[in-house]
Order: C-alpha cells, then structure tokens, then sequence
C-alpha cells in the first residue's frame, strides 16, 4: 500500500454534481492526509457564519478572533484545525508552504507571532473517509480532483471556489459551474 499512500494528499476534492442535495453538495475539500487508514480533510468553501472569537472559549490574539471560523466538514464540529501558509515552511506537511495544525497552544504561537506574510485559515470539524471509502468514491466519479494552491486555499473567495476551479478546467465543466444549485429551478 505504501506506493499508493497519501496519492491525493494536496489535492483538492470538487463535487462532480453526483453530491445533489448531500452534505458535500458543491464543495471543495483539501485533502490533507490520505493513506491505509483512511483520509482526512477539510473543506474550504464553507463557512460557520461566525468569528473564531464568538466560537473559540480560548485565550487567542486578537487578531485571530476576528478570523472568520470555516465549517472544515460534518466530523466532529466541536474539532479545532487551522491551515497556515508563510513564504517558506521547512517542513510543510499538505503541500510546499502550507501545514495543516490542531494545536491550541501552536495556534496561539501563530497568531502572536509578526510575520507579514503569514496567512491562516481556521476550521470546525472535518471531512473524514474510513478506509478505501474515498476510493470507493472516486470510482463512482463522485469528486473531481485539482491540484490545491496556496491562492485556491487563501485568495479566491470561499463562495466562488467551486466555481472558480470548475471554470478552469476547461469547458466541459464550465455548465456545470453555471447549472443552479436546484436544479428544479432551472
């Protein structure tokens, strides 16, 4: 198994518009673990509606509070992780640049720390497959996969990601982009 270990870690998972009306229904999941026991990963285009502050009973920076919370998926929504990029991270652990953490206490490390190019982006539980579930899965052609980027994971807006990634992928993917969440309004 090790030759097919962590084969989509770094990858990002779009539904394939067989996920209509699931939980996963339009979403984007970076996968950030993937080997013999399972996969773990979060998705990035939704959102809790809240501050990290208003969700977090924690000592945290002030600038951290004001974060908005993502909704990393359905497993465990009371689960703590948070991305972080910076120019150069040595030993990154989801894709050059970019780790994933669960820490409080690393959290806390980033945030008081001043470096002007560190970005985070922090989550409430997460998207979890047991094992062969998610190949299973991507046999059924029920994700889509792309490469994850450090602007996909920060600078493009969470509400357009779908979207946005769909579009670029050339245009048998673009009337999907542009089909209706429901399609009995169309």
């Amino acid at each position: 198994m090790a030759a097919k270990e962590n084969f989509l870690k770094g990858q990002l998972l779009l539904d394939s518009g067989q996920l209509s009306g699931s939980f996963f229904q339009r979403t984007v999941v970076l996968i950030c673990q993937h080997d013999a026991e399972g996969a773990f990963g979060l998705m990035l285009n939704r959102t809790t509606g809240n501050n990290v502050g208003e969700m977090i009973v924690a000592d945290l920076p002030e600038a951290l509070k004001a974060c908005p919370l993502y909704l990393g998926g359905p497993v465990q929504p009371s689960a703590l992780s948070f991305l972080h990029s910076d120019t150069f991270i040595p030993d990154a652990n989801v894709i050059p640049n970019l780790s994933l953490g669960h820490s409080l206490d690393s959290l806390v490390d980033l945030g008081e720390s001043l470096s002007p190019t560190r970005k985070i982006k922090m989550f409430a539980g997460y998207a979890g497959w047991s094992p062969g579930q998610l190949e299973d899965e991507m046999k059924r052609k029920a994700w889509l996969t792309h490469p994850a980027s450090l602007e996909l994971v920060f600078a493009t807006a969470w509400e357009q990601l779908w979207q946005t990634i769909l579009r670029s992928k050339g245009w048998q993917y673009k009337l999907l982009a542009q089909s209706p969440e429901d399609l009995s309004a169309n």
